[in-house]
């Protein structure tokens, strides 16, 4: 507020009536000093020069009245000090060299007093409006926090609906290794009590114990990441590791209902920054939507999982089934929210999953897999740059 204030100060000085009018006052004296200076020093130079400047900067900072007044003082000092002796009429003359002077310096006055006006009532609505923006910003930021909390909070939930679908499916996955690690546990036993314990085969079988302990966990691990929730976190995956961690994941539930897996994944595909979590959500809706479609088809039930390079230093995933294939006349559809063929589906899957991939900077579309089936692409860039 201080540096407003003194520059409108600097430009117009005169605030009280007492100093604008003692202006015309001084303005006026000073020109007459210097006139009789002049003067002094036997140098020809009229009153009327510095009286026309001392009007003018009496109108300029000091305004209408002052002026007036500063012009008539002048008229005055010339008429009775400098000219007394002129005649009538010369002194008419001079007296309208004044008058239309001051009228000039009045409009201009007035002119520069509006302006001032404008200039204020417009910074007074620029200010306003940029508060205004200062706080529709910060609203549109709040709201799009909000709505960034609400997608990742649906995108888990999404997960944990997924998962929970799969509650039998992943306990037999997970039964697995546990139950093949008691019987080498049992085996190690009946090795270590016999009357000459054979060490060779205990220690094989207590290795054997341990490998599928570390199995068992390494499958709830991956179960408990899909069911974090946390802020997204972004590090260098390997989508060829992500692929394979879902198919053993998801093997058992194929297997339930006769699909067999095939993967054809390159080799030399460069590791992307990405959420693995979040990632590993896009290859479950997929792979699980392809299970889905094939569980109630007759003939071969085929899920193929690829991975290529594609153009722009982008790679490429494509999940691909022998299913009922797209829904026909909606196949632009699948990815609007809450759309879904399914009786007890969501609609949520395919949107979720699009969102995630659009997020790291790609692409998700479908298209036909003939002569039976869809296929779902998804692109991802190989950059370490993202579009949040």
């Amino acid at each position: 507020m201080g540096k407003p204030d003194k520059a409108k100060w600097i430009a117009r000085p005169a605030a009280s009536a007492a100093i604008r009018y003692g202006l015309a006052l001084v303005s006026v004296a000073a020109a007459a000093g210097l006139t009789q200076l002049f003067l002094y020093f036997h140098l020809p130079l009229a009153f009327n020069a510095f009286a026309l400047s001392a009007i003018a900067v009496t109108f300029w900072y000091g305004g209408t009245t002052p002026g007036i007044l500063a012009a008539v003082l002048s008229a005055l000092v010339r008429s009775y000090i400098f000219d007394p002796e002129i005649n009538s009429i010369s002194r008419v003359l001079y007296d309208l060299v004044f008058l239309v002077f001051a009228l000039l310096m009045t409009g201009v006055t007035r002119a520069r007093d509006d302006l001032e006006v404008r200039v204020a009532e417009r910074t007074a609505e620029l200010t306003r409006a940029n508060e205004d923006l200062k706080l529709e910003i910060a609203e549109r930021n709040r709201a799009e926090e909000a709505l960034r909390q609400s997608q990742g909070d649906l995108a888990r939930i999404s997960r944990v609906t997924t998962m929970g679908e799969l509650t039998a499916s992943l306990a037999h996955e997970v039964n697995q290794p546990i139950a093949a690690a008691v019987t080498d546990a049992n085996t190690c036993l009946r090795w270590l009590t016999r009357d000459q314990p054979d060490l060779g085969e205990a220690r094989e079988a207590a290795s054997r114990v341990v490998k599928d302990a570390a199995r068992a966990s390494d499958i709830i691990n991956r179960i408990r990441s899909l069911f974090k929730k946390g802020s997204s976190q972004r590090d260098l995956v390997d989508i060829n590791e992500t692929i394979r961690g879902m198919i053993e994941l998801l093997r058992n539930e194929a297997t339930r209902y006769s699909i067999s897996m095939r993967t054809e994944l390159s080799e030399d595909l460069p590791q992307i920054m990405g959420d693995r979590v979040q990632l590993q959500q896009v290859l479950m809706n997929l792979m699980i939507n392809s299970v889905e479609a094939m569980k109630d088809v007759d003939g071969p039930r085929e899920l193929s999982i690829k991975s290529q390079s594609a153009e722009d230093e982008h790679l490429m995933v494509s999940v691909s089934d022998t299913g009922v294939g797209l829904p026909p006349q909606q196949a632009d559809q699948i990815f609007n929210p809450f759309f879904t063929t399914k009786g007890d589906g969501t609609g949520m899957g395919l949107r979720i999953s699009r969102s995630i991939v659009e997020s790291h900077g790609g692409r998700l579309w479908s298209a036909d897999n003939p002569p039976r089936g869809a296929s779902f692409q998804f692109t991802l860039p190989s950059k370490a740059d993202t579009h949040e």
